[in-house]
């Protein structure tokens, strides 16, 4: 279970949250129950509660709380959904969306992350999570359809794979743009968009998101 010694803690980032707009309460229940200096680096452990981004390994991170929140508010994701995640990093998206809907596969491209995530998220208790180690960027074809899919790489787009597994009446949250700025752009299954603000985040590597030297890895497909 998680620990306590730090729910202080998370109970005034909860209310820094509710104060910058985020209304679903089970939203706010889930972050305010996942230990998110779990899922940092250790010498980092002081600052996990601070509403920013911090570095996890891999040239990667884990978002500022306020994004979770966000993209999972956004996602409108019910107790019985199944949930892809496209990017483990640290586990900690995955650990709220844990607490709030009954299934979530997670896919990490490095190895190394995807390993201690899954730990983790098995040592909290959390095993309604599956972390897969593979090419996230157009999802996990092998586990469709998904009721909700979140994507927590920058994207350049909503590639048409990654949408053909998302199940009727579903949606998909993503950072679609370049690899500099990103907007949040909802997804419906009947591809209605809605667009939600600026964000900024690591890109997403492989076939359907960013060559690693720059530049879009996407060739047709994409929706």
């Amino acid at each position: 279970m998680a620990g306590s010694d730090r729910r202080v803690e998370r109970e005034a980032l909860v209310g820094s949250l509710e104060r910058n707009g985020i209304r679903d309460r089970a939203v706010l229940d889930a972050m305010a129950w996942v230990p998110r200096e779990r899922f940092v680096p250790e010498d980092l452990a002081a600052d996990a509660y601070v509403d920013r981004a911090l570095p996890i390994g891999e040239g990667q991170t884990v978002s500022q709380p306020w994004v979770v929140a966000r993209m999972t508010e956004l996602l409108e994701a019910r107790p019985d959904h199944r949930v892809l995640e496209v990017g483990t990093g640290s586990g900690y998206q995955a650990a709220v969306l844990a607490r709030i809907v009954r299934d979530v596969v997670s896919v990490e491209r490095h190895a190394p992350l995807a390993e201690r995530a899954s730990a983790l998220l098995r040592e909290l208790g959390l095993d309604n999570v599956r972390v897969v180690t593979g090419d996230a960027s157009a999802g996990h074809a092998a586990a469709a359809p998904y009721d909700r899919i979140i994507v927590t790489a920058a994207s350049p787009g909503i590639h048409g794979d990654l949408a053909a597994q998302l199940a009727p009446g579903g949606r998909i949250v993503a950072p679609v743009g370049t690899e500099r700025m990103q907007e949040l752009v909802v997804r419906h299954s009947d591809g209605r968009e809605e667009h939600h603000g600026g964000v900024m985040f690591v890109p997403l590597l492989g076939r359907a998101g960013f060559r690693p030297n720059g530049g879009s890895e996407r060739k047709g497909g994409a929706a």
